[in-house]
């Protein structure tokens, strides 16, 4: 028997998620303001954790511990965008 882990593919949906929000952010970085044009902290950390989980499962990466698999999911990467969301137009 073979202890070694099966390779994981690339998960495409998280993967253009984490893309899409390096690009914006770097193309428009006001998208992480409020309205008062002040940075928000709480938004700019909610796409942060998204694109970092997007980008760690996306590129195939799956940890082993149970903590780092469930932060660097792509569910994860799900809820921290909608966190986002939330927060921009709430």
């Amino acid at each position: 028997m073979s202890t070694a882990a099966k390779p994981s593919a690339i998960h495409l949906p998280s993967l253009a998620t984490a893309i899409v929000i390096m690009l914006a952010g770097t193309v428009t970085p006001m998208m992480m303001a409020n309205s008062a044009g002040k940075a928000d902290h709480g938004l700019a950390t909610a796409l942060f954790v998204a694109m970092s989980a997007g980008m760690v499962r996306g590129v195939g990466f799956v940890p082993r511990a149970l903590v780092w698999r469930w932060l660097f999911s792509g569910w994860m990467c799900m809820v921290a965008l909608a966190v986002a969301a939330w927060l921009k137009f709430h």
